[in-house]
């Protein structure tokens, strides 16, 4: 009883994400952020309503090592989908990610384009999130990881 209470203490102190946003427009200038500071774009979808995106934005703010990544080579943007907007139409020309569940994430390079998908189920473990997973699937879709010249014989 004391979990879902505190549980419930948590959900109600999470609010990364506004039902009123233009999603467009969000992403429109996270996306000019990301390419003036050389950085991705990490879209998190879900809703102040969802506890696995509340233990995501509290783990990704929490464990250094992530957070270092984030900071490092994204910009952050929350995509909201609730019954109060769904944002369908942003969803749609995005492939439907929302079909992974909720959270998921999208990453986006300088210009816009979707370069993954990522389903946040394999990012778990146990009630939480790995920090070992979450690590390397940020890194492995940095702009650094994605440099062709770290690849040249």
């Amino acid at each position: 009883m004391a979990a879902l209470t505190a549980a419930a203490q948590d959900q109600q102190r999470f609010h990364v994400y506004d039902p009123a946003a233009n999603a467009r427009e969000g992403i429109r200038k996270a996306v000019a952020q990301a390419k003036k500071e050389n950085k991705h774009v990490l879209v998190q979808i879900g809703g102040n309503w969802c506890i696995w995106c509340a233990r995501f934005d509290q783990f990704s703010k929490t464990d250094r090592s992530v957070d270092s990544v984030l900071k490092r080579s994204y910009v952050v943007y929350h995509l909201n989908y609730s019954k109060e907007n769904k944002n369908l139409p942003v969803l749609a020309a995005y492939g439907f990610p929302q079909r992974f569940g909720f959270p998921v994430f999208l990453v986006l390079d300088q210009e816009g384009k979707r370069i993954h998908t990522q389903n946040s189920g394999y990012l778990e473990d146990g009630k939480g999130y790995s920090t070992e997973k979450v690590s390397d699937f940020l890194a492995n879709w940095a702009p650094d990881a994605l440099n062709p010249a770290k690849y040249k014989e």
